[in-house]
């Protein structure tokens, strides 16, 4: 174990840790001017592919590697990690011709992915190569070479992978978006595709799903105010709809029955639901997302929607509702 030196003033320690972010903020920075025809070619690559983008990569490259792949694959383009060494003892099974690799060495020459290249070769297999050297052995062996050179890692011993995987990690995310863009790929596809995230269950259910149809607090315009809050008691939603012959007229929330009595106080018991309730209640459909309810309850910073079908007042959605996806 190295020796511990004594411990240092919280300002040098802070210092320290802001020179990482300088030194790898740069390294993101630099990043635009390392773009070339190159990217675009192994963009158009990739979606000209029937298969998976087969990701490669060893120790640090291939944790940085795992994760680009795992974005690919949630953002429309199929992808797969395979570690080099597992894939010269049966894992290459895994790759087949309708594949294309992706290779990260941030050198361009380590062993265990440059021993794949005459599988890869055989099988005509195209490889777009990651790394920060152009002149390497996986660079010159590539189809479509993407620079991902650092002037510096961020370590002070210049020996752990620091800027490197950091410019990587963020080449990779540049990859995953503008295929997302080329595919259109819109948030209904990321929602299939994380069918068990909180966005995903907000992207496919719809509001017909949790809004409430039972026991509606359904009151007219001109019932008293004293049995309004007695339907609304018993409907449990904080709050009534207003409706005469099946026509919406208004919303009669807590917050308005609140304002009420600290205007009317003494003579709030001779008011009527017109009298207090909110007009133009907003509504929607059955069939809509709930990501559309939360966004028009959030847009208006209301907590209630009426749901309706053909003018009809079948439910009522709350955006509590939402804490149980």
């Amino acid at each position: 174990m190295p020796k511990i030196n004594k411990a240092k003033s919280s300002a040098s320690i802070i210092t320290a840790a802001k020179e990482v972010f300088k030194i790898e903020g740069e390294a993101i920075r630099n990043l635009s001017s390392l773009i070339t025809v190159d990217f675009a070619n192994a963009t158009r690559a990739i979606l000209k592919t029937k298969g998976r983008v087969i990701v490669i990569g060893m120790g640090k490259s291939g944790n940085i590697g795992k994760k680009i792949s795992a974005t690919l694959a949630s953002t429309g383009t199929p992808s797969l990690f395979v570690h080099p060494a597992e894939a010269k003892h049966g894992d290459l099974g895994m790759i087949t011709r309708q594949d294309i690799a992706l290779a990260i060495s941030y050198s361009g020459e380590t062993e265990e992915t440059i021993q794949l290249l005459p599988y890869l070769k055989i099988k005509k297999i195209k490889l777009i190569s990651m790394t920060g050297n152009p002149v390497s052995t996986l660079a010159k062996h590539s189809d479509h070479h993407i620079s991902v050179h650092v002037k510096k890692e961020a370590c002070p011993l210049q020996l752990a992978p620091t800027s490197s995987t950091t410019a990587t990690l963020v080449m990779g995310d540049a990859l995953a978006v503008t295929l997302m863009k080329q595919r259109s790929f819109r948030p209904s596809d990321f929602a299939m595709l994380h069918p068990g995230g909180s966005l995903g269950k907000r992207l496919l259910t719809k509001v017909e799903h949790l809004m409430a149809t039972k026991n509606l607090p359904i009151v007219n315009t001109k019932t008293p105010l004293s049995k309004v809050i007695s339907i609304m008691g018993a409907g449990r939603l904080g709050m009534a709809i207003v409706s005469d012959e099946k026509k919406l007229n208004g919303i009669i929330t807590d917050g308005d029955l609140r304002r009420a009595i600290e205007k009317n106080k003494e003579k709030i018991f001779s008011l009527q639901a017109k009298d207090i309730m909110t007009r133009k209640a907003k509504t929607i459909g059955k069939d809509a997302k709930l990501i559309e309810a939360e966004v028009l309850c959030n847009k208006y910073k209301i907590t209630s929607l009426v749901v309706t079908e053909k003018s009809k007042i079948i439910g009522v959605f709350q955006i509590y509702n939402l804490a149980k996806v």
